[in-house]
């Protein structure tokens, strides 16, 4: 939730250079099944920031498979909705406070993508390199 204040350029960008070194150290199977299915897992920053400009329903969130965050989101933005009848202040509150919360995301997509693809890289690298134990 928030890795848009936690992200740093430098520190994605020597991770992203981490692991081409590791895939080069791949034999060419091996490097042909890693990029097989980091293809077919890999996630769009385009897509996110369309998705989080919704920030209020947590849509985002599902894409990276951050169920969790993406639920919060949704309940609290419900449950703003819901108190604006009742009591707009709190009901306003609660909306603001997830549109401040979630907005930076938005403008930093690209980092928060990538670094997700980065990790994604790295989690089917360990499984092709057999470092995993399932």
């Amino acid at each position: 939730m928030f890795e848009a204040f936690t992200l740093r350029d430098e520190s994605v960008h020597k991770e992203a250079e981490r692991l081409r070194h590791k895939v080069e150290s791949l034999s060419n199977q091996q490097r042909v099944e890693y990029f097989t299915r980091f293809t077919e897992q890999v996630k769009d920053p385009d897509t996110y920031a369309t998705l989080n400009w919704f920030f209020l329903t947590g849509l985002h969130h599902f894409y990276l498979g951050n169920f969790v965050q993406g639920l919060l989101n949704l309940i609290v933005m419900l449950l703003g909705i819901a108190l604006c009848f009742f009591s707009p202040l709190l009901g306003a509150s609660l909306i603001a406070i997830i549109i401040l919360v979630e907005l930076p995301a938005l403008f930093r997509s690209q980092l928060i993508v990538e670094a997700f693809n980065i990790q994604l890289g790295f989690d089917i690298y360990e499984e092709i390199a057999g470092m995993k134990k399932d």
